[in-house]
């Protein structure tokens, strides 16, 4: 068994999603066009994954078996609608930026995910461990992504739009620097030539530890 470090930093090394495991795209390529678009929509996600999985790992022997997809997707959309809420009234802006994909938390197949394989197996110390760390590593997943995509397709970086804390780095041409970035297009790019350099470095990290062998 893992011990609790070890499933706290999981999240950031081989279950790093979404460019380890692959899951959450549909949000990553979406809202990812910005930073502040990215921290928010990972943020968001993580407050629900953490709270989720102690609600359901407090529950997980009261759970009959047949229903608990339906059990789990009822506690997600609670803390979901908190998290609505919340950005309704504290940050409308980041929720007009996240829009639709706010609601499409509940049925995020992280969330789900590890509401299945983790939360309902484990206590509540080690389901929160678990959340944070895979919220975090998809907070860290989306804002890496949103911070590239931005950097150059506007040449700046907006770290909270209503507060206008904008910053300019590189020179700008009618308002963008390498337009393709911030397009749907560039998402799948940009999302691909990291999964491309991440697998490269595991290639390489898998064939030093075969050479010492």
């Amino acid at each position: 068994m893992k011990t609790l470090r070890q499933e706290f930093t999981k999240g950031f090394t081989e279950q790093l999603p979404p460019f380890k495991l692959v899951l959450g795209l549909c949000p990553t390529l979406a809202v990812t066009t910005s930073l502040e678009g990215g921290l928010g929509m990972g943020l968001a996600t993580l407050f629900v994954l953490i709270m989720s999985n102690l609600v359901i790992s407090a529950l997980r022997n009261l759970i009959p078996k047949k229903v608990r997809i339906a059990a789990f997707i009822t506690v997600i959309a609670g803390f979901v609608v908190i998290v609505e809420l919340l950005m309704k009234a504290y940050t409308p802006q980041l929720f007009d930026i996240l829009g639709v994909f706010i609601s499409l938390i509940v049925v995020n197949c992280i969330v789900l995910g590890r509401a299945e394989a983790f939360a309902k197996k484990n206590n509540a110390v080690r389901s929160i461990l678990d959340g944070a760390g895979i919220g975090l590593g998809f907070t860290l997943s989306l804002g890496v992504l949103g911070f590239i995509r931005e950097v150059l397709g506007r040449g700046s970086v907006t770290l909270f739009s209503q507060a206008n804390l904008k910053f300019q780095l590189l020179p700008v041409t009618d308002g963008y620097f390498f337009k393709l970035a911030v397009e749907p297009p560039g998402a799948f790019l940009f999302l691909g030539l990291i999964l491309f350099f991440i697998n490269l470095a595991s290639m390489r990290q898998e064939g030093k530890k075969t050479s010492y062998s």
